[in-house]
């Protein structure tokens, strides 16, 4: 099979997966918190054995003893991770509405364990407990937050909360060592990967807005703009594949044809 088929593969399966980035970014542009997916491409190379003797032995002999290296580039997508930057501010006027502004989390338990997430929308559950819009409790101190229903709730900047001028806790706030060791979990969860040497770190650079929402960090125009990049890019491979198949098939037939 010609190398133009191989090729032509490798292109159309990256840009396809791309699109299916993409679609998702664009799915969530509404979603609270959320954090883009974005990616990066990498070269793939099949070598031969002689193609690690490449440098010239001039004071054992004169001439090269095999040709030049021939290596085989295939463009593939080399790895996909989530952009942290901030997203825009939305005013709600919610007391239990709460933003981020800077690099962390908040942490939240569910009933497979605790994780992080940036999305603030919270809301009290029947039995006054701090929950998330799924109902996952969110964690102060370790442990879940319960509030009155009725009283003037203020939380600062650093997370503690005060009800009728009297703190009665803190909202667990997290960082994370290395971002890429971050990892979607879905329902706008993230955990830490898996064989990853990123920990949990206190935030530094980190504030709380009360009354306020962070809204996702998707750019609708820019979006658009790469979704019909990686379309067009998934149609030039496909005619790619097709013109070599047929050249082939000529080939073929004309040889077989012969004599």
């Amino acid at each position: 099979m010609r190398e133009s088929m191989y090729s032509a593969l490798f292109g159309a399966m990256s840009n396809e997966h791309r699109l299916d980035v993409i679609a998702n970014n664009l799915a969530n542009v509404s979603t609270n918190g959320y954090k883009k997916d974005s990616y990066s491409f990498q070269d793939t190379f099949q070598r031969f054995a002689h193609d690690y003797l490449v440098d010239a032995k001039p004071f054992v002999r004169d001439k090269d003893i095999w040709p030049k290296p021939y290596i085989q580039a295939r463009v593939r997508l080399g790895g996909q991770y989530s952009d942290m930057s901030q997203g825009s501010m939305q005013v709600t006027g919610n007391p239990l509405d709460m933003a981020l502004v800077g690099e962390g989390f908040f942490k939240v338990r569910t009933p497979k364990g605790d994780f992080l997430t940036r999305n603030g929308s919270f809301q009290l559950s029947s039995e006054g407990t701090l929950v998330t819009e799924q109902g996952y409790e969110v964690l102060g101190g370790g442990s879940a937050i319960t509030l009155p229903r009725d009283n003037t709730i203020k939380i600062d900047s650093k997370g503690a909360i005060t009800v009728d001028g009297n703190q009665i806790g803190t909202i667990d706030l997290v960082d994370v060592s290395d971002p890429k060791g971050v990892e979607k979990v879905g329902r706008n969860l993230y955990q830490i990967r898996k064989g990853s040497k990123a920990t949990e770190i206190p935030p530094e650079n980190i504030q709380v807005q009360q009354g306020y929402l962070e809204k996702s960090n998707v750019e609708i125009v820019g979006e658009m703009v790469n979704m019909m990049e990686a379309q067009r890019a998934f149609e030039i491979n496909q005619k790619l594949m097709t013109t070599t198949d047929s050249m082939e098939s000529l080939v073929i037939n004309k040889v077989g044809s012969v004599g």
